[in-house]
């Protein structure tokens, strides 16, 4: 699975973003997708994962701000960021595994190139 993230950008605190990573391959629908973000000098963290039956999983910073949602006719999972704060200020990656478990980043097989998001204060 190659997987592609975009939406990234620079945004006042309080606004809002859209990233989207786009997945090659037909088995899109088996995978876990998750959301994953590291700030400079930290290490890399869980934000949201969305399971194979669409369950959905956040972390306790993002909850009730972001949404993780997924479109397996187009092979994309989105994270719709509302309420913008400088500590969203990361390089968000997208992910996949085709095993179980949500929160670490060492179960996921598959990572996408990352994408930008700054918030400015």
């Amino acid at each position: 699975v190659q997987l592609q993230a975009s939406g990234g950008g620079f945004v006042q605190a309080g606004g809002s973003l859209r990233l989207s990573c786009a997945a090659s391959g037909r088995t899109f629908s088996s995978y876990v997708m998750g959301w994953f973000r590291q700030a400079p000098g930290k290490e890399r963290e869980f934000v949201a994962a969305i399971s194979r039956m669409s369950n959905t999983y956040y972390a306790d910073s993002v909850k009730g701000r972001f949404t993780i949602s997924r479109d397996n006719a187009k092979n994309t999972v989105y994270l719709q960021m509302n309420s913008l704060k400088p500590d969203d200020t990361a390089v968000y990656y997208c992910a996949a595994q085709g095993g179980t478990g949500y929160f670490s980043p060492r179960l996921y097989d598959y990572w996408g190139q990352g994408t930008q998001v700054t918030v400015s204060s």
